[in-house]
């Protein structure tokens, strides 16, 4: 967008209807609209500077676009773009020969159902004061036992060292 692009800025109404309806130059209307069209240019902005409503001005980028593609016969990039999914659809040429045998569909694989995770051993490790180790692999299912162990563990009365 260079300096010729905003000398139409703001519009300046070329006639003012009863209705208070404004008509504009239509050459100051198409640099406005071009201009527009322009990468990283604010159609918001636009308008304000034009002291025109957005959404007129918007209006006026789609007749232009559409005009153009009338006038071109051409559509836009985007517009043209071939769709992201397709069907696919499996063709036989020819049917099958006679007498010949359809193809077999294979079984359905057997439904499995998934067993819930089995927890991971813990392990409980105590050291003693007099030196002894005590090492204890247990899954959930032997919390009393683990219960059990830690207590009978704790009632040992070790005598202080002198």
């Amino acid at each position: 967008m260079d300096q010729s692009d905003l000398d139409c800025l703001p519009l300046r109404a070329i006639n003012v209807g009863a209705n208070g309806k404004r008509s504009f130059d239509k050459g100051d209307k198409r640099r406005l609209v071009e201009a527009c069209l322009q990468p990283g240019v604010s159609v918001a902005g636009m308008a304000i500077k034009a002291g025109v409503n957005a959404n007129q001005l918007r209006r006026w980028i789609e007749q232009h676009k559409a005009e153009q593609k009338d006038a071109d016969g051409t559509m836009d990039a985007i517009e043209s773009a071939p769709a992201a999914f397709v069907p696919v659809v499996e063709v036989h040429a020819a049917g099958p020969k006679a007498g010949a045998e359809l193809p077999t569909v294979p079984e359905p694989l057997p439904v499995r159902t998934l067993q819930p995770p089995q927890p991971l051993p813990a392990r409980l490790v105590a050291r003693l004061p007099n030196g002894v180790s005590v090492e204890l692999e247990c899954s959930g299912q032997d919390a009393t036992l683990v219960m059990a162990t830690i207590e009978a563990l704790g009632r040992c009365h070790v005598p202080a060292r002198r």
